[in-house]
């Protein structure tokens, strides 16, 4: 994205707005990317048998480029005997820093191994984007 565009999407909206999307561009000019760290930490805590992290930002009013909104599924012993509830708060503590830091929005598909094996592996669509600044 080219400084002149971004700017002017950062300038367009209100000072708190401002300041969210100057941090949040400043991160993603970075070589930290998101979706890696939060590739890095599913593999490094919970060993999945099957990762998928895909970045949705695209379809939803954010400035080209972002790491916003995201989709996670993962397939991990370590979700044996933990309902779905417990799966997602596991995750969520896993990717706090992400989560206080720039990412909106996660969908989250958590499964066992075994539950996978038998599942139709047909991930549901994220809906569609419903708002969101400028709107």
């Amino acid at each position: 994205m080219s400084s002149i565009i971004s700017k002017r999407l950062l300038y367009k909206n209100s000072n708190i707005k401002c300041n969210y999307w100057q941090s949040l561009l400043s991160k993603m000019s970075s070589n930290n990317s998101v979706e890696a760290s939060i590739r890095n930490k599913m593999i490094q805590n919970l060993g999945p048998t099957f990762l998928n992290v895909m970045n949705e930002s695209y379809m939803h009013n954010v400035p080209s480029g972002s790491e916003t909104h995201f989709k996670l599924v993962i397939v991990s012993e370590h979700f044996l005997n933990l309902p779905n509830v417990k799966r997602h708060q596991l995750i969520y503590n896993l990717l706090k820093d992400e989560m206080q830091n720039g990412v909106h929005a996660l969908s989250i598909v958590a499964k066992t191994p075994q539950e996978w094996d038998t599942a139709d592996k047909n991930i549901e669509p994220s809906p569609n984007c419903r708002g969101g600044f400028g709107k």
